[in-house]
């Protein structure tokens, strides 16, 4: 391959996608390869936050949570169908963190990040309101209610990866760097398909190591880079159960331990509850959580609630492993959320490695490694802070405006039910009806999967959100697993290999290039 990109990025979690996004929209040319899915590693297996982090305030990261705090609305106002508010509701518990500094926290939280859209923390009676109606009767009788988002994680990654690749950017999922090394130079990446074990190698001016939790694997694929930095794996797991209680809410329960742990309203009808904090040692590919992590999040989550909730009541469980930024903290829950840079210049070429961040962050990350790689890059100064207001794919609306979406499609699409209608405009937004087409009834969006999924929508992911299996389908590109039975997912395997084998594509070469 003669052509040398400007940018060259291994690694398509949120980190990496966010800076593929922001480079390319500066005029550069970007190369992204993954070696799984987008959003297969860290990023999918969030507590799905938007959120300063309350608790981070108990460790003195007031830049982050500023930075956190600032982000929620800017998020939330480029990408309103995959991003929500949500209020959350603090519990006293007289044992614990007492209530003036809750009272002091909260009003941080809500004056340090410039909230303007968001509304502010109020007090709760848990007595006579509804969102102390699930607790345990007597026991917790007032609180505190404070806004944070909700966002669908790993959508977020692929539509941010969608984005760049709508910009130019070249995104090859399935792909691993397997040796990367420099001639006079210029960075040379060897990339391998882990389905046909074909290998390309590409050119780069400049490399960004965005492996999370494989960094340093990256690094010692022929970088020539030391790491100087160390990254400490945390696993995080989270249990989901059936919906709890009937409101909208959120809670934030804090543990005798220290910890805390968030009971969400998830997919309309279940529950989240996470999460765990542990050092992690093993193959972060194969992490999961374990029984006793099942049980301290029910034991947890049972100190509150009225119904306590039982290992036999887990409809589903997801684990995942943070890559921190090893800053030696004795406690895997104190460990830094923060992110660090590595930059070095190997034989003249930059090669920057990162360490750490968070969901939340993943954007004010993204434009800081394009200030270190500056010299290098086209980084004009006129597109700083470009990707703060411009909308992510199928985002171009008021943050208010998705239920509205939702009736619209109801109108222009009478077949669809309500219910089916809503969960197309949370995912796609606008781009709805990109999937939808002429369709004038159901059977126009041809086979029909289960829990709304249609050959539509699944031909529309393959083609423009580089679905391959029906993991991706189910698992990141939606929540449907939830919903389909092991049958019905077997069936969609075998629709997608099917129409791989045939010949089709699953997609174009991002940037348009058939």
């Amino acid at each position: 391959m003669d052509r040398v990109f400007d940018l060259a990025i291994i690694g398509g979690g949120i980190n990496g996608c966010g800076i593929a996004r922001d480079a390319a929209g500066r005029g550069n040319s970007v190369f992204l390869c993954e070696m799984n899915d987008l959003a297969s590693g860290t990023s999918s297996w969030s507590t799905k936050l938007v959120h300063g982090g309350l608790r981070y305030l108990e460790y003195y990261e007031f830049r982050l949570v500023r930075e956190a705090l600032i982000e929620r609305e800017v998020l939330w106002q480029i990408a309103p169908h995959i991003i929500r508010p949500l209020r959350f509701v603090l519990p006293h518990h007289a044992g614990l963190r007492p209530a003036w500094l809750l009272r002091l926290g909260l009003f941080l939280y809500d004056h340090i990040g410039g909230r303007h859209l968001l509304p502010p923390t109020r007090s709760v009676d848990l007595v006579h309101d509804e969102v102390g109606k699930p607790l345990i009767a007597n026991r917790y009788k007032r609180g505190f209610e404070y806004s944070d988002c909700f966002v669908d994680d790993a959508r977020l990654v692929v539509l941010t990866a969608r984005d760049a690749a709508d910009r130019g950017a070249e995104i090859r999922t399935r792909s691993r760097a397997v040796e990367i090394g420099q001639v006079n130079g210029v960075w040379h990446v060897t990339v391998e398909n882990t389905i046909s074990g074909a290998r390309t190698t590409i050119q780069a001016r400049a490399l960004v190591n965005a492996g999370g939790p494989w960094v340093e694997q990256v690094l010692s694929a022929g970088s020539g880079v030391n790491a100087r930095a160390k990254v400490r794996l945390v696993q995080g797991s989270h249990i989901v159960v059936r919906k709890l209680y009937e409101h909208d809410r959120a809670y934030m329960f804090q543990n005798a331990d220290g910890r805390i742990i968030f009971v969400i309203p998830y997919q309309d009808d279940f529950t989240l509850i996470g999460t765990t904090d542990r050092d992690y040692d093993g193959d972060p590919a194969k992490v999961k959580a374990s029984d006793e992590e099942i049980q301290y999040l029910c034991a947890s989550a049972s100190e509150y609630l009225k119904k306590p909730v039982l290992p036999r009541d887990v409809v589903w469980t997801y684990s995942g492993v943070r890559p921190l930024y090893d800053d030696g903290a004795s406690e895997a829950k104190a460990a830094t959320r923060d992110y660090v840079f590595e930059l070095d210049t190997p034989g003249g070429a930059p090669l920057l490695s990162i360490y750490g961040g968070k969901i939340t962050t993943y954007r004010r990350l993204s434009e800081e490694a394009l200030e270190r790689l500056a010299p290098y890059l086209h980084s004009a100064k006129e597109k700083e802070g470009w990707t703060g207001k411009a909308p992510l794919p199928g985002g171009d609306m008021d943050v208010s405006a998705v239920a509205a979406l939702a009736a619209e499609l109801t109108r222009k699409y009478p077949f669809l039910s309500p219910a089916h209608a809503g969960r197309l405009a949370h995912a796609y937004g606008t781009r709805a009806t990109k999937l939808l087409g002429n369709a004038k009834s159901s059977d126009d969006l041809g086979q029909s999967f289960g829990a709304t999924l249609t050959e539509s929508e699944v031909q529309y992911l393959m083609s423009n959100e580089w679905a391959c299996t029906a993991e991706d389908v189910v698992w990141r590109r939606s929540k449907l697993g939830l919903r389909l039975s092991k049958d019905e997912i077997a069936v969609l395997d075998e629709w997608i290999n099917a129409h791989r084998a045939s010949g089709e594509r699953p997609l174009r070469e991002a940037g348009g290039r058939p």
